[in-house]
């Protein structure tokens, strides 16, 4: 029953991937996406999104993380892939998912999900370039404008080769909008032998519970439910047996500052505020105590400032 951490452009980048694996109970990541055109990107280029490839493909407590690469040419994308994952990572992952209005119009992301011919044949030509001991996983949704093609774009997944295919459970119409139609992947699941993975509007213990059992799969892929409650995957770990640690406001303190010294550390300073706002914008679906420290800091763009208000933490400030 492994828990993924998703890919999200613009948020889950390798400095929360780092905070959250910390808080723990995530068993993979994948990256946000490496947008392949018509060219080999150079080392630097993966490196640069997936930064983890500098310590054997994991973040700092060993969790592994999963580059993944986005685009529409099959030749190009496989050379992508062998050299990514020459770079040592355990595999490499296909976007075949994102709704990215200017993803889409190039045919890249869900795009790919109207011609399935295309979908087979990216992915066994990824999967011939890379080493068989490494996985080639695909993230897909149900389809672009509606789901009729849903089961033919997994069957064509796994026919090229993949090993793992993770299902997001809204068409590329759907966007983000609620519900997400976990029942379909029950569908896909019947059609196809890869292991499966669910994704998509599980924002809490209830709805990986709904999920597992609509879905009838166990592996689960968390996106924004966890960056909001960064304690979720110990709570689905611990559903029905013994009590999970609770992640209260207070223990989310250091995670906190960790997060802040990275975004210090590796991120543009006219970045900087927005980061931490942008995640505390996310804890106060969760935390009370965030919304305090949203208001508190959402006109606030002075580093300086910020810096007190995290040295602070522990001292009642938030």
């Amino acid at each position: 029953m492994a828990i993924v951490l998703a890919p999200m452009e613009g948020l889950l980048d390798f400095v929360l991937r780092d905070i959250l694996t910390r808080v723990g109970g995530i068993d993979r990541c994948v990256s946000e996406f490496i947008r392949v055109t018509n060219t080999l990107l150079p080392e630097r280029a993966f490196v640069r999104v997936v930064p983890e490839l500098l310590t054997g493909g994991c973040t700092l407590t060993g969790v592994p993380v999963r580059p993944q690469l986005l685009g529409s040419d099959p030749e190009c994308l496989a050379d992508n892939a062998a050299r990514v994952a020459g770079l040592g990572a355990d595999g490499v992952d296909l976007n075949f998912g994102c709704p990215a209005k200017v993803v889409n119009r190039h045919g890249g992301g869900a795009a790919l999900l109207q011609d399935p011919e295309l979908l087979y044949k990216i992915v066994s030509a990824v999967r011939r370039a890379v080493p068989a001991h490494q996985v080639v996983s695909a993230k897909m949704r149900l389809g672009f404008h509606d789901d009729r093609q849903a089961e033919e774009c997994a069957l064509a997944l796994e026919a090229g080769g993949a090993g793992q295919i993770v299902v997001h459970a809204r068409t590329r119409a759907d966007a983000y909008r609620p519900p997400a139609y976990w029942g379909r992947i029950a569908d896909i699941a019947a059609v196809v032998r890869t292991p499966l993975v669910a994704n998509g509007e599980i924002w809490n213990v209830q709805d990986a519970l709904a999920c597992r059992a609509e879905s009838g799969c166990q592996n689960l892929m968390l996106g924004r439910g966890i960056v909001s409650f960064p304690g979720l995957a110990h709570a689905i770990a611990h559903a029905g047996g013994a009590p999970a640690q609770s992640v209260q406001w207070h223990s989310l303190h250091p995670h906190i500052a960790a997060f802040w010294q990275l975004v210090r550390a590796t991120l543009e300073r006219r970045q900087q505020a927005g980061r931490l706002k942008q995640w505390l914008n996310f804890l106060r679906r969760h935390y009370p105590q965030a919304q305090v420290a949203y208001d508190a800091l959402k006109a606030i763009n002075d580093v300086a400032v910020i810096d007190a208000w995290v040295a602070g933490l522990d001292g009642g400030l938030a």
